[in-house]
């Protein structure tokens, strides 16, 4: 909804939309200036390329030369002069996105709204077009709205990360912010692949007592004692063949390796975990271990709430 009402398509119940420090909400859609890039790339069957692309120029009653000079400049900082004479059923899905894109720089726009660009795309090319897009943003400099499903392109292409669910904002911060300090249970799940580890957990004076008796140092300034729940990302619960001291011991169900990583899953008690290792790091089911984490890594939520407490 956040999109249709950036654009002018639908009005917010409550506060405004602020483009450069002024305010936008009673500007019909073609005044704000607003250039849109959807999942469906909207190109026009019967155009060439490069009518497509210039169109928006024509409708602003640019002179032909104009629109030529404009329409060439985008297509050689997309690198895609040669497709110009070609009409969409000719091109590729990576070429369609290419020139919806090319259809929205053309128009210089204070903002950009891209709502799922990259949803069409193959995983590869998807991944190629992320890179591209990103450092594309960097050279226009123009602020840019992208909605997206795939927290892995919001991780790497968001400045700030804006965390909706049933049209609510959970949290709005760097994707740092977001991935280390979640405000609350739903971000701290719903960010992170494989996301934290949640178990319940009580306070038992400077310890927290997980389920599976797991004990480990309480972070300050942790009010209460009951109705707790405890996160761990993957990467911050470290993996000991040998005992050593506050580790925990536990048991090997699966290594599963992605060459550059392996997720190991242990079983402590009846609780599952997720941990994340070096790629040397492989050991066989049934392997006894021994978990330990350092106190700043751990994460400690209200279990009513869902809000985090540190």
């Amino acid at each position: 909804m956040a999109r249709v009402e950036y654009a002018g398509l639908e009005y917010p119940d409550r506060g405004d939309i602020l483009i450069d420090g002024g305010s936008v909400l009673r500007l019909e859609p073609k005044d704000r200036d607003v250039a849109l890039v959807f999942q469906s790339y909207a190109l026009y069957p019967h155009m060439s390329v490069r009518d497509n692309i210039q169109y928006p120029l024509r409708v602003r009653n640019l002179t032909a030369s104009e629109r030529l000079k404009k329409v060439e400049q985008v297509a050689d900082l997309l690198g895609i002069q040669h497709l110009l004479p070609r009409r969409p059923g000719q091109l590729s899905g990576g070429e369609q996105q290419r020139v919806a894109l090319a259809r929205a720089i053309v128009r210089e726009p204070r903002v950009f709204l891209m709502d799922e660009p990259l949803s069409n795309l193959d995983a590869k090319l998807r991944t190629h077009t992320r890179t591209e897009l990103k450092a594309l943003q960097n050279q226009l400099g123009v602020t840019t709205i992208f909605v997206t499903h795939d927290q892995a392109e919001a991780m790497t292409m968001g400045d700030r990360i804006a965390v909706l669910d049933a049209g609510k904002l959970q949290q709005l911060g760097t994707p740092d912010n977001v991935y280390q300090r979640p405000a609350n249970l739903f971000v701290a799940q719903f960010i992170g692949s494989p996301p934290m580890n949640i178990v319940d957990a009580r306070r038992d004076g400077e310890v927290l007592v997980l389920a599976g008796g797991w004990r480990v140092e309480a972070p300050r300034a942790i009010a209460g004692s009951d109705g707790l729940k405890v996160g761990l990302r993957p990467e911050a619960i470290e993996l000991e063949r040998a005992p050593v001291p506050g580790a925990q011991p536990a048991e090997v169900l699966v290594s599963e390796p992605l060459g550059s990583e392996v997720i190991v899953n242990v079983k402590l008690g009846e609780v599952l975990f997720k941990v994340r290792t070096r790629p040397e790091v492989r050991p066989d089911p049934g392997t006894p271990v021994f978990l330990r984490a350092r106190p700043e890594d751990v994460r400690v939520f209200d279990a009513s709430s869902g809000a985090a407490l540190n």
